[in-house]
């Protein structure tokens, strides 16, 4: 199934129906980078199997004074539409491998998920430790590292060169197609 996006419309998502219903999450933040507030922008985009299902792209509410803690409020953001797809999959009859692949380029966000003491530093992440944490615990979630340069998110949350956003627009599932 082939979807026309606004705009340009030759160019759309594919949705193969031969496609797993794998779920997988990307989650990414671009630290204080809007130059007005240095507020960091949340992304994250989810897939089934091979097809592109969900995304965001939003300015965090809260200035953070280092990326691993942006970070950490983008996978909160990202685990909470993880846990909504994968009860509208359910209630469809739809079962979810788990636990659900989960990459993100921040090492020191990923520590925070791993690790069960809390640091001084990171008490205002209270609520969203919890999440994800819980999330990984109970065997919901699997983080791992990815490199920057591998990072899908970032088609949303950074400036990238030319050959970078085409690569990762034919990886998210977006082609152009002439009807016939």
């Amino acid at each position: 199934m082939f979807f026309v996006t606004q705009g340009t419309p030759s160019t759309g998502l594919f949705f193969s129906s031969s496609s797993s219903s794998q779920l997988t999450a990307y989650s990414d933040a671009s630290w204080a980078s809007c130059l007005d507030s240095r507020r960091s922008i949340t992304g994250y985009c989810i897939f089934l199997g091979t097809s592109l299902v969900s995304w965001k792209t939003k300015k965090q509410a809260t200035v953070f004074p280092a990326s691993a803690e942006a970070e950490y409020r983008s996978m909160a953001s990202t685990v909470c539409e993880l846990l909504w797809i994968t009860y509208l999959l359910r209630d469809f009859g739809v079962s979810v491998s788990l636990p659900i692949p989960f990459w993100c380029d921040n090492q020191a966000a990923l520590h925070i998920t791993a690790n069960p003491v809390f640091h001084e530093r990171t008490k205002h992440l209270d609520i969203d430790c919890h999440l994800v944490r819980d999330q990984f615990k109970l065997g919901f979630i699997a983080p791992s590292h990815i490199s920057g340069s591998a990072q899908l998110v970032d088609l949303f949350t950074k400036s990238l060169p030319v050959g970078d956003f085409i690569r990762f627009l034919s990886k998210m599932g977006l082609f152009s197609h002439v009807p016939s």
